[in-house]
Order: structure tokens, then C-alpha cells, then sequence
């Protein structure tokens, strides 16, 4: 087999909580045009991401990847701070 790493999703969001312990709750934004009234929407939804060194803190910019499950919610982990 050849070392080729797998493609890991990414998303740029906020920090909205860093009150758990190497956890962050990011909150993240999409834009999409609405199908039938042809205004542009934006959604957002807040994913759990595993912060070891709790570098992240409440307002920053960040970057997630995903990674294995830690955790019910965790599946995702900090990339880097924005």
C-alpha cells in the first residue's frame, strides 16, 4: 500500500465555547441560495472539535479537520488557529 494520506474535510468557523476541557464547540457558516425564493440563506451549525493543548480560545478564528471519533459528538480536531 502506498502512504497516501486521505483526504480530511475541512471548515472554517468561530469559536462559540472553549468551557470543556480540550474541547471546543465551533460554530460554522455556509451560504447557499434558497431553491425557490432565489435569496441567498446562511445556516449554521455548530460542530464539537478535540483541542489537546487548549490553544483555541472564545471568538477565534479556526480551523477544523476531521478525525476519528474521540467522543458521542467529538469527531472533529483543531487544524489551526486562523
Amino acid at each position: 500500500m502506498s502512504a497516501v494520506k486521505k483526504f480530511k474535510r475541512k471548515l472554517n468557523g468561530e469559536v462559540v465555547s472553549d468551557k470543556n476541557t480540550k474541547t471546543i464547540v465551533v460554530s460554522v457558516a455556509r451560504r447557499f441560495k434558497h431553491p425557490i425564493y432565489n435569496k441567498f440563506v446562511s445556516k449554521t451549525k455548530k460542530y464539537h472539535a478535540h483541542d489537546e493543548a487548549g490553544t483555541a480560545k472564545l471568538g477565534d478564528k479556526v480551523t477544523i479537520i476531521e478525525s476519528r471519533p474521540y467522543s458521542k459528538l467529538k469527531k472533529w480536531e483543531l487544524f489551526k488557529v486562523n
